[in-house]
C-alpha cells in the first residue's frame, strides 16, 4: 500500500469544482423553471448529426441530472484517495506528492467537465423539447470527446515530466 499524503486542494481544483457545481445547479434551476412548459415527450437520444432519433416520457429528462450527481459524488470521493490510483513504476517517496497532485487535478477536471457535458446535453434536449431549436448540434460528440480526453492527455503529459 502506498503512503497517504495530505495534499490540500489547489486553487485551480477549487475553481473547477465551483464551475462544475455552478453549472449543475444552473441546469437544475433551469429545469425547475421550464418543467411545466415541457411537453409529455422529450428527446432521449440524438444521432451523430444531432437529429433526435428517440423520444421518451417527460420524466426521463431527469436521468442526466441524476447520473451527474452520482458521478460527481463518486469521483469527488475518489479524488480524496490519490494514493490508490495506478502509477508508473518510477513512483517513489520523493515524487509521490507530485504524482498525486497531477493525477488528482486530472480527475478533478475530468469530473467537472463530465458534469458540464451532461448539463450541455440536458439543456440541448430541453430546448429541442420546448421548440426553441429544431435539432441538436452535430458538434456535440466532438465537444464531448474533447472534454473527456483533454484532462487525460494533459495529465499524462504532466505526469511524464515528473522525475
Amino acid at each position: 500500500m502506498r503512503k497517504k499524503l495530505n495534499i490540500p486542494k489547489t486553487r485551480e481544483e477549487k475553481i473547477w469544482d465551483i464551475i462544475g457545481v455552478g453549472g449543475y445547479l444552473a441546469t437544475v434551476i433551469f429545469l425547475i423553471i421550464i418543467w411545466k412548459q415541457l411537453p409529455e415527450q422529450v428527446p432521449l437520444h440524438m444521432d451523430l448529426s444531432g437529429e433526435v432519433d428517440d423520444w421518451a416520457a417527460k420524466i426521463s429528462i431527469l436521468v442526466l441530472p441524476a447520473i451527474s450527481i452520482i458521478m460527481f459524488i463518486l469521483l469527488h470521493i475518489l479524488e480524496k484517495f490519490p494514493h490508490v490510483y495506478n502509477y508508473p513504476k518510477r513512483l517513489n517517496d520523493k515524487n509521490a506528492a507530485a504524482f498525486y497532485r497531477v493525477n488528482r487535478k486530472m480527475l478533478n477536471k475530468l469530473k467537472n467537465l463530465i458534469i458540464l457535458v451532461f448539463c450541455f446535453i440536458e439543456l440541448e434536449f430541453s430546448m429541442i423539447a420546448l421548440g426553441w431549436i429544431n435539432d441538436g448540434n452535430a458538434w456535440t460528440l466532438i465537444i464531448i470527446l474533447l472534454a473527456v480526453f483533454y484532462p487525460i492527455v494533459e495529465g499524462l503529459m504532466k505526469q511524464r515530466k515528473i522525475k
